[in-house]
């Protein structure tokens, strides 16, 4: 059975989409009352602003990514388990979180002081902490030995097409091709 969502899920998952389709910039709130069919002065009632939207969206999505990182961090897996853990994370939020898109891609440049430097700085958590598993596998010699940081943003690069090629209107399986990209990326990190 499916859950019936609240109007202010609406509004988030409306301007997730939105944000994605139109930009942050060129999305009014008249095309978001547009979209979960309410006038844009209601739409207060539920929220406070676009930039707390966008803050929300972003913030929500990077505790996700952090909260996932800390538990395969501290997990018993390998290293390279550890890395595949990441990867798989990455092509599940592509695949099934509408609001990963903008959060991790672009329109979080748009926030304003002191929210951008947070945010950044969240961003920059998760790849230390990417980047540490990375370090560690090729010092226990489980990922062939290359520079961790170029692994790392290969990685990242190489997941990042998936964001923009998911559609939630044009069904794919997504499970296949999570498993493929998945198996395709660990394969080269193997020494």
């Amino acid at each position: 059975m499916t859950a019936i969502k609240t109007k202010k899920q609406q509004i988030y998952e409306a301007a997730a989409r939105l944000f994605r389709d139109k930009g942050y910039p060129a999305t009014s709130m008249r095309h978001l009352a547009e979209a979960v069919d309410l006038k844009a002065s209601s739409l207060y009632n539920h929220i406070g602003s676009k930039e707390d939207l966008l803050r929300d969206i972003c913030f929500e999505n990077a505790h996700k990514f952090l909260t996932h990182l800390k538990t395969v961090s501290e997990s018993d897996l390998s290293h390279l388990e550890k890395v595949k853990a990441l990867i798989e994370l990455h092509l599940t939020m592509a695949t099934e979180e509408l609001t990963s898109v903008t959060a991790f891609n672009d329109e979080w440049r748009h926030l304003s002081e002191p929210w951008l430097s947070d945010f950044v700085q969240l961003r920059k958590d998760y790849e230390k902490g990417f980047l540490k598993i990375i370090q560690e596998g090729i010092q226990a010699g489980e990922i062939q030995a290359a520079d961790p940081q170029t692994l790392l943003y290969t990685l990242l690069s190489a997941m990042r097409w998936l964001y923009d090629w998911v559609k939630p209107d044009k069904p794919m399986a997504t499970d296949s091709v999570k498993q493929e990209l998945a198996g395709f990326l660990v394969r080269g990190l193997v020494k």
